[in-house]
């Protein structure tokens, strides 16, 4: 493992990203008085679309992750509070689809409606730092599965996952929480998943990451 551990740049871009609360907090505040709140299991698929217009998800509670219809990959994953949909302001987000990660609460709202009312409450500043927010994060994580080593790859994903809610890090292996947001093969990640526990790195049990001790 010595040779992998030259750090990237794009480590760099990742942990100087700072979710903005307080923003989605204020957004939240003023979009929740129109949307219908619903408790909804984990592994529940929703779409951005309701009939032809747009849909804004509001988390509440819990995590969803987003994921590309085209092959299923996860472009991101956020806990409460968030928001979802704000930024498809043209076409309809067909290519997109969002699924719960544990029993979350939510709120849906149309796009429309969620515009008229940032418009009406001057709430652009707090839009804008959400989409910057929201528009890096998938950046980096595009860019970090395309030009990492598998190695690389699969350490920042390990970190991701150990800070997920604890409701998350206990019902899924570390291999298929990589395997859903990368393009490496099983193989692959098994294999550097096998050696890091056998030397001690991070502590699994039966495939659930329990913790990390060191990755190199």
């Amino acid at each position: 493992m010595r040779a992998l551990k030259k750090r990237h740049p794009v480590d760099a871009f990742h942990h100087e990203m700072n979710k903005p609360v307080e923003d989605i907090q204020m957004l939240i505040r003023h979009l929740s008085v129109n949307c219908n709140k619903s408790l909804t299991q984990k592994r529940k698929s929703l779409n951005f679309v309701k009939g032809q217009e747009n849909q804004c998800l509001l988390l509440f509670k819990g995590s969803v992750a987003l994921y590309r219809s085209s092959d299923g990959i996860i472009l991101n994953s956020e806990s409460a509070p968030f928001i979802f949909g704000l930024g498809s302001q043209v076409s309809t987000s067909q290519h997109l689809y969002l699924r719960t990660q544990e029993d979350s609460l939510i709120g849906l709202l149309p796009f429309a409606q969620a515009r008229q009312i940032i418009r009406a409450q001057n709430l652009w500043e707090n839009l804008s730092n959400l989409l910057i927010y929201n528009a890096n994060k998938i950046y980096s994580h595009c860019i970090a599965i395309s030009q990492l080593s598998s190695y690389e790859i699969i350490k920042r994903q390990l970190i991701q996952l150990d800070s997920e809610p604890t409701a998350i890090k206990q019902n899924i292996t570390a291999a298929n929480y990589i395997l859903s947001r990368t393009f490496l093969s099983r193989s692959g990640v098994m294999r550097i998943l096998s050696r890091l526990k056998a030397d001690g790195h991070i502590v699994a049990e039966r495939g659930i990451l329990l913790h990390i001790n060191h990755l190199p």
